[in-house]
């Protein structure tokens, strides 16, 4: 598949998971592409030689993405070491529950940083070097639409809040060409929720489909928003969840 040929790509938290799946299927289209990770150095320099053994040009990126500056130099690094950007992928993001009475100011900032700022820090800076016609596509979650279980108010809130950023955002660049969209995952095998964790039996019990997605799977969907087929799609959240919320 070469779709994506000579494109330039961005994944934030690209080291696993979803983030590392969705860097492979760019780079298995023809796109040259960026990583950025945290502390998986291992893991994301596996990630950048698979797609350098595909052909295509890799980076690997350290950035905490709570650090909007450290984010922002990613961002550009990126597009100066790629040679530009057509693709941005905001799919880094952490996980919290607990009940609102617990709820410590310190990890509500920190949710907000990863799950929302850094959302915005990374869409800004990409702004400056997308070129005309490219994506910008968030990672969000089947909960910021329907809240399943009590403890898990404060992750919710981080991901429904990337609705209206996205809506708004396709507002604004959409004169360039630029689409922007949100993918809502459900229950997808990754070591964040693993499919033989304690929680399983209960997500699946909710699905249509009773089978954990494949971060494969979600990476299908980011592809085809960010290919040219994807170009009449913006503003809009797409849910993969196996029907959860159907």
């Amino acid at each position: 598949m070469t779709r994506m040929a000579g494109k330039k790509a961005l994944v934030t938290g690209g080291s696993r998971g979803i983030g590392a799946a969705t860097a492979l299927r760019l780079a298995q289209e023809g796109a040259d592409v960026a990583i950025t990770y945290e502390r998986a150095r291992d893991k994301a320099e596996a990630v950048v030689e698979q797609i350098r053994a595909l052909g295509r040009k890799a980076i690997a990126l350290q950035a905490d993405s709570a650090d909007a500056a450290a984010l922002t130099v990613a961002v550009d690094r990126s597009a100066k070491e790629l040679g530009g950007l057509d693709i941005l992928v905001n799919n880094a993001g952490i996980w919290h529950y607990g009940e609102v009475g617990a709820w410590s100011l310190q990890e509500i900032d920190a949710i907000l940083a990863v799950n929302v700022r850094a959302v915005i820090v990374a869409s800004q800076a990409a702004t400056a070097h997308l070129r005309q016609g490219g994506r910008i596509i968030t990672t969000g979650s089947c909960l910021a639409e329907r809240v399943t279980d009590p403890g898990i108010a404060l992750y919710a809130m981080s991901k429904a809040a990337l609705i209206g950023f996205t809506k708004g955002l396709a507002r604004d660049l959409g004169p360039r060409g630029i689409t922007v969209n949100v993918v809502h995952p459900g229950a997808t095998d990754t070591d964040m929720n693993p499919a033989v964790g304690e929680h399983a039996d209960a997500q699946l019990a909710r699905m249509a489909i009773p089978h954990f997605g494949k971060p494969e799977d979600i990476a299908g969907l980011i592809a085809y928003l960010a290919s040219e087929e994807g170009r009449f799609i913006t503003g809009a959240g797409l849910t993969i969840d196996g029907g959860v919320n159907s």
